[in-house]
């Protein structure tokens, strides 16, 4: 029997001819096994500045972007990545960014102590550079220590620079640190003295260093001296307030002339430790965790039965141990939500 084809009338444009099942979607993801590899050294707004190679071995640069199979994955500066596209680093050329490599630190911060989002800064250094001005604006005690308990919390190992001693001394202030041993370089306010950069230089050669400091600190001016062709904005500190405006706006690694990389990051007005677990803390404190051993059981360190209190008192930790001491528990008691004393102008938490 032959079969007749059915006449159409105009309800059939509402039919979509030759519309069939879909293929199943593949579950299978390529294994690029022939991306290169690169570092990145700069993120901007979806866009990653990528070096091809190795920090210790750098090429071409190239800009790209994230490929969707990374899905909410993060890229940030210092990451290890696996990149595919053109990697020539030609004008107008866009790669991709396929892989993310296992990093093995990640500094990270939190907009504040009860803040469960926590963002990462920087990947994969290995020296946490913490820079404050002895004078213009005042040092921020409570500030240095919550940076080095991040600083000790993602493995990293500190550096202190404090800038501006032509304005104040950095006798008083390194006395309180010095049961830490944390090593320090001294720069001046204005032209920073060449003796003082090769200091630095040595101190930063063959690390991967990321600068941490609020606004007004110096920041800028030591990376412009280090790496001559950086040119990072340098800004100017109100006299009435100390404020420093913000001039740099991301994060961005430079390479050192002598080896080595260093990150300059935005000045900061806080420093949240959200991801910091409150029994880590006290790692931070090396001078006054040896003392924990008489502590009771769960001891939160603040407390009349604290065992810390006769450390202190016996000189175990130093001439500035009442005062890390203070500054442990003002942390932990940030940490647990409760009230960490009257702040410092402007201090930052």
């Amino acid at each position: 029997m032959t079969s007749r084809r059915r006449d159409l009338d105009e309800d059939d444009v509402r039919i979509r001819p030759g519309r069939g099942k879909s293929r199943p979607r593949s579950k299978e993801r390529p294994s690029h096994d022939d991306a290169g590899a690169g570092f990145v050294v700069a993120v901007d707004r979806g866009r990653f500045t990528v070096v091809i190679g190795t920090p210790d071995d750098p090429g071409v640069e190239v800009y790209a972007v994230k490929a969707r199979e990374l899905g909410r994955k993060g890229v940030v500066v210092g990451d290890r990545v696996a990149i595919v596209g053109d990697l020539s680093g030609a004008p107008d050329t866009l790669a991709r960014v396929v892989r993310v490599e296992p990093r093995t630190t990640a500094l990270r911060r939190s907009a504040d102590d009860d803040d469960p989002i926590e963002r990462v800064l920087v990947a994969n250094a290995d020296q946490l550079v913490l820079v404050t001005a002895l004078a213009d604006p005042e040092p921020r005690p409570r500030m240095i220590d919550r940076v080095l308990v991040a600083a000790y919390d993602s493995g990293l190992a500190p550096l202190l620079v404090l800038t501006k001693s032509d304005l104040s001394p950095a006798d008083s202030l390194l006395a309180s640190y010095g049961a830490l041993d944390v090593p320090f370089v001294v720069t001046r306010q204005d032209g920073i003295d060449p003796i003082e950069v090769e200091e630095l230089r040595a101190r930063l050669a063959g690390h991967v260093s990321v600068l941490i400091g609020h606004s007004g600190v110096g920041k800028s001016t030591l990376v412009n001296a280090l790496v001559p062709d950086a040119d990072r904005a340098i800004g100017r500190v109100n006299v009435v307030t100390g404020r420093g405006r913000h001039t740099s706006t991301s994060a961005v690694a430079l390479r050192l002339p002598d080896g080595g990389w260093v990150v300059d990051t935005p000045g900061v007005r806080s420093f949240g430790l959200a991801h910091v677990d409150p029994q880590r803390v006290i790692h931070a404190f090396p001078d006054l965790e040896a003392g924990t051993d008489g502590c009771p059981r769960s001891c939160t360190h603040d407390e009349e039965e604290c065992a810390l209190d006769q450390w202190v008192a016996d000189g175990h930790a130093g001439a500035g141990g009442a005062a890390r001491l203070e500054s442990l528990r003002r942390l932990l008691r940030s940490r647990a939500g409760g009230d960490d004393g009257p702040p410092l102008p402007d201090e930052g938490r």
